[in-house]
């Protein structure tokens, strides 16, 4: 009897842990559940923009806000000024979730959409390859021999800045003269590095040579994502300009744009991106500086405002985790200097706590474009996206196998680079 009684408990509590199980594994899956795990802890917006919209857990659950938040609705706030404040839920007066709200001040740009020439003046003498010199002795390198590498920067030779490839042949020649080795110091990297070369003399052009392919200056065409009314600070391209050759990032000394004419288009093709045909003149219609070639594009000042005719009115910016999934539009040129609005999807976006470049996959969707264009093509990079009237990132890279598709950068960290601070209130704080 008592066996019997002991394997009815056992088997009654094998079934009360079955059921219990169960029901700990169906929580997440119930809807107020669902809805409780979906409420963030934080929540950053900017001021005087959009309403602030929190998921609502029921008539018996109360949202509390700060004195500088006004609710709207039981799930709908506004916040009347900058600053840190709460949204607090509460059940009978009990907190059951805490969300902290960021309000930023207002951040407005001009979106662009033009077509620039770019023209940048490397940090000294960038070495994009070696080659042989016909020596008397044979043929050599004495640049490889002195084990200077494919993107190393020369910046000076006995102590001289060098900054233009002219620069150098004085050096050579002089050295070559008289048998003896330049002192010349590089870049590489993060590291300075000291050496010596010695210029031999090329029997087939009765010429010092030093055996390395060199560049002081790089050009292209971009487009422009916006520029700041009041501080004139511009954001372009959204991604790096790299060397042709060495394909590293170029370390700029200097840098220009200039008004650009879109000519023809090379349409794209799978496995084959299309491109935007320009003429640009770089001694004329400058139009700004370039001070910073990063990851997320080129900045600078602009000389004067300039004006897409399209949409000259200062936009609101949206943050990462305010980008929807759905249509959008991008402001671009395809002929001529005209900037036009084009129709593309979001397909997916990632909200970033941190920068990264790869923040949106985008698909052109346009009839028009897509007729003149084939889709994404080089030229495009940082034609801005806007969404439901702010602007939203820019265009960077095309899928090679797809090129209706490709990448977006998120807005702020164009601005972040730009030295447009969206976050100082906190930074001030902070300090």
């Amino acid at each position: 009897m008592k066996r019997l009684r002991l394997r009815l408990t056992n088997k009654l509590r094998i079934w009360i842990g079955i059921v219990l199980l169960f029901v700990v594994g169906a929580v997440p899956f119930l809807t107020p559940m669902q809805t409780y795990l979906s409420i963030p802890n934080e929540i950053v917006t900017f001021n005087n923009q959009s309403q602030i919209e929190v998921p609502y857990l029921g008539k018996s659950v109360k949202i509390d806000p700060s004195k500088s938040v006004k609710a709207l609705d039981s799930s709908v706030f506004y916040a009347e000024e900058p600053g840190d404040s709460q949204l607090v839920y509460e059940v009978a007066g009990f907190p059951i979730k805490k969300v902290n709200l960021s309000v930023l001040d207002d951040m407005k740009v001009i979106p662009g959409g033009q077509s620039i020439g770019v023209q940048l003046h490397t940090l000294g003498v960038l070495v994009v390859g070696h080659h042989l010199v016909n020596g008397q002795e044979g043929t050599l390198s004495p640049g490889e021999d002195a084990d200077i590498q494919v993107g190393d920067v020369i910046l000076e030779i006995e102590g001289k800045p060098i900054k233009k490839m002219k620069e150098v042949k004085p050096f050579v020649k002089k050295a070559g003269e008289k048998e003896g080795k330049l002192n010349v110091t590089i870049k590489r990297g993060k590291e300075t590095i000291e050496t010596k070369l010695k210029p031999v003399l090329d029997t087939k052009v009765n010429d010092y040579k030093i055996g390395l392919y060199i560049r002081d200056s790089a050009a292209g065409i971009g487009t422009m994502t916006f520029y700041e009314p009041k501080s004139k600070k511009y954001g372009a391209l959204g991604h790096v300009i790299s060397d042709m050759d060495t394909k590293k990032p170029i370390e700029i000394h200097e840098g220009t744009i200039v008004r650009s004419s879109v000519t023809s288009i090379e349409k794209g093709n799978n496995g084959v991106p299309g491109e935007k045909q320009a003429k640009f003149s770089i001694t004329e219609n400058k139009i700004g500086s370039i001070t910073k070639n990063s990851p997320f594009g080129i900045f600078g000042k602009l000389n004067d405002p300039i004006s897409n005719g399209k949409s000259d009115e200062p936009l609101p910016i949206a943050l990462s985790h305010e980008v929807k999934e759905g249509p959008a539009k991008i402001l671009t040129v395809v002929e001529d200097e005209k900037v036009e609005e084009f129709d593309i999807e979001i397909v997916s976006t990632v909200p970033q706590k941190f920068p990264a470049t790869k923040g949106m996959v985008i698909q052109m969707t346009d009839e028009k474009l897509l007729n003149q264009t084939g889709g994404i093509v080089q030229g495009m990079s940082g034609s801005p996206i806007i969404q439901n009237g702010k602007i939203i990132g820019a265009v960077t890279h095309v899928f090679v196998n797809d090129p209706t598709s490709g990448y977006g950068v998120h807005i702020e960290w164009m601005l972040q680079d730009a030295g447009l601070n969206i976050y100082k209130n906190e930074e001030n704080k902070a300090s």
